[in-house]
């Protein structure tokens, strides 16, 4: 083969293996969102089931499904507590993680790595063997089935998202911001107030929206820590697929996930409007 053909055949070959890459790479990517988004898809259709099973496809369309989930006074109970936590947890696992944030990104601590290796452990810890700690720990002091232990232990999970966020968006953070509110004579609690958090208030929510959803759908630790005076719509879920298998479950698959595309869109509005 000559030179000029040599160069053509090359020339001719690279746009068609690229071709094929995209195109393998594509499939790739169809197939792992298919896995990813039909299982949660296939959630909405059975819960329209006009039967009492959960099959697929359904037998007719009905909602009496989910008013069966809003008159079960066991389904509200536990939506109602899960509700609690998890808003209870927004508010104290963003508080404690912008905190630790600050230490971290922010502070002259000379543990600084070994403060965010600490905030970091629950998310590398696996849930199983985070929840027999807990339960070994909460059972002699009474804090199992109870919103206490609920709450320290979704904290505990949550503030590692919060603290993610939140360093993010104070690394940058232009310091030179504080400095000049400082120098003009304000405390460093008024500086943090009036100018480190406006700037990263949108971070901020992100976190707590964030911690709302790792504890409202949080279920591993729940199973550890719960008992028949608290449970919650996780750990009911569970529950009533053992013994009690009926399209109420999908229903409230469906609403949760609702919920969870609900807030997730909040939180890619609020990323939109830190970006701008």
């Amino acid at each position: 083969m000559s030179p000029d053909q040599s160069v053509a055949a090359r020339t001719i070959g690279h746009p068609l293996r690229t071709t094929i890459v995209r195109l393998a790479g594509g499939v790739g990517i169809g197939a792992v969102l298919f896995f990813l988004l039909m299982p949660t898809l296939l959630i909405v259709p059975m819960s329209l089931n006009g039967t009492a099973y959960i099959e697929l496809p359904p037998r007719g369309l009905t909602l009496q499904w989910y008013f069966d989930y809003l008159a079960d006074p066991d389904w509200r109970a536990a939506t109602i507590f899960s509700l609690k936590i998890a808003l209870s947890t927004a508010v104290a696992a963003t508080a404690t993680g912008t905190l630790a944030s600050l230490a971290i990104v922010r502070g002259s601590l000379p543990g600084r790595d070994a403060l965010k290796a600490l905030a970091m452990a629950p998310m590398i810890v696996p849930h199983v063997v985070f929840g027999v700690a807990l339960y070994l720990v909460f059972s002699p002091i009474g804090l199992t089935g109870n919103f206490s232990g609920f709450l320290i232990a979704h904290c505990v999970l949550s503030i590692p998202y919060v603290v993610i966020t939140v360093s993010a968006a104070l690394e940058r953070f232009d310091p030179a911001l504080e400095r000049a509110a400082l120098s003009c004579g304000a405390s460093r609690t008024r500086a943090f107030f009036s100018v480190v958090l406006p700037n990263i208030a949108p971070a901020v929510a992100v976190a707590a929206v964030f911690a709302f959803l790792a504890s409202f759908d949080e279920a591993t630790v729940a199973f550890f820590i719960s008992d028949t005076g608290g449970k919650t719509i996780s750990r009911k879920m569970f529950e009533d697929i053992d013994f009690n298998l009926t399209p109420v479950i999908a229903a409230v698959s469906t609403l949760m996930v609702a919920i969870s595309l609900l807030l997730m869109g909040s939180v890619e509005l609020l990323k939109g409007r830190r970006e701008e």
